[in-house]
């Protein structure tokens, strides 16, 4: 499937929960992990979102992880790993320096990737979703290794208003 021409301007696209826009795939790509490193988009849907970013910046790699591997559309087939469940986790996250969760379900979901992987090479968590979301997944990292917090309005890094990004990173002991 072909992907689409992005705008300086926030655009919701049919297969992708996230607003998009060239300035917010450029900050994303300019704190993911490059190269030999990868970043694990957990509940990647489509694809759309790490399709567009690996297109524009190839010096970012990103595998996606669904339940089902025909809800992927865009991601390069051996980029998709696949999961039996809602509540699996899947093994590569042990090996990601990166973790994103875009618009997920459940917050009990992160907390078990942390619990059972957070110890791995991971360094940075990035959370995006609607604001009003934000509550329900914040004590997911708390009492965890990830205590720097870097908080954006979604309209002050190319998203739309009513969304955000939250990165966190590990704390250096």
């Amino acid at each position: 499937m072909s992907l689409p021409s992005l705008t300086q301007t926030p655009t919701l696209y049919p297969n992708c929960c996230l607003s998009l826009s060239t300035p917010l795939l450029t900050y994303l790509a300019s704190i993911l992990p490059s190269q030999p490193h990868f970043t694990l988009s957990i509940g990647s849907g489509s694809g759309l979102l790490e399709a567009l970013i690996t297109a524009h910046h190839r010096n970012v790699h990103i595998e996606g992880v669904e339940v089902n591997s025909s809800v992927n559309l865009y991601i390069e087939e051996q980029n998709i790993n696949v999961v039996t469940g809602t509540w699996d986790l899947c093994s590569r996250a042990a090996q990601a320096r990166a973790w994103m969760f875009v618009y997920p379900r459940e917050p009990k979901l992160v907390g078990k990737y942390i619990e059972t992987f957070g110890d791995g090479d991971i360094d940075q968590i990035l959370w995006l979703g609607p604001k009003m979301d934000w509550a329900d997944y914040e004590g997911c990292f708390e009492q965890t290794g990830f205590g720097n917090r870097r908080v954006y309005d979604g309209d002050s890094i190319g998203g739309a208003e009513f969304e955000m990004v939250v990165v966190l990173s590990k704390t250096m002991s």
